[in-house]
């Protein structure tokens, strides 16, 4: 009874400060996948356009993104960067930098699915109005395509959400890093890391019933 008494009272106490790195974490989070979904139709439309260039552009960046860790994009970007050009983020701009990135690399494979997912028969449709590729792809298909995926890009905004916790790395007071200054003051480790948890796994369920929500519409429409 104690030590539940002792983790509500520590709740409580730094609710103000955890409530506060939600908010980074949040902002953080979404700046990164509305970015991250724009660059990711970019690369989308690169890989499906025919034209090599255009899909070697698309295919080395996925390839790069998705087969290095999220640490070693973190670090090179924010710390190896400025070393080699002689300038200084600023923090926030880098962590949205970094986050958009690696998301927009995910989103470019998950759009590109949603494009392919799309009745052939609406593309030729277009095409029959007299529409250009573009006007197809902005007009016809991304719209359709982004319906199909929006399940999809709620589960990617949970990764991305999860993976701001290595940002913790180059100091940005995010919920993992608000609990390590926490920790550093009061020295409850088991406690306020279990917290921390606490807070990810609410904010994870919350979203992943949303996208559930949202999966159930989107086939209910159908």
């Amino acid at each position: 009874m104690g030590d539940y008494l002792k983790i509500v009272s520590l709740f409580i106490k730094y609710f103000p400060t955890y409530l506060s790195a939600f908010g980074v974490t949040l902002k953080i989070t979404a700046l990164s996948l509305i970015i991250g979904t724009v660059i990711g139709i970019v690369f989308a439309i690169f890989k499906l356009s025919g034209k090599k260039p255009l899909e070697m552009i698309a295919n080395f960046y996925i390839s790069i993104i998705r087969g290095t860790p999220l640490m070693v994009q973190i670090l090179f970007i924010y710390l190896g960067i400025p070393a080699l050009l002689s300038f200084k983020w600023d923090l926030t701009v880098a962590c949205v930098v970094i986050m958009s990135i690696n998301c927009g690399a995910y989103m470019a494979e998950l759009i590109r699915g949603g494009i392919e997912a799309v009745d052939k028969g609406q593309v030729e449709a277009a095409n029959s109005l007299g529409m250009n590729y573009a006007q197809t792809m902005m007009k016809v298909v991304l719209p359709q395509a982004l319906r199909i995926m929006l399940p999809t890009i709620i589960n990617q905004f949970i990764v991305t959400l999860k993976d701001t916790s290595l940002l913790s790395v180059i100091a940005l007071r995010e919920l993992t890093q608000n609990t390590k200054i926490i920790v550093a003051n009061n020295m409850e480790t088991f406690t306020m890391y279990f917290i921390c948890g606490v807070w990810y796994w609410v904010i994870v369920t919350i979203l992943s019933r949303i996208a559930k929500y949202i999966e159930r519409r989107t086939k209910y429409g159908k």
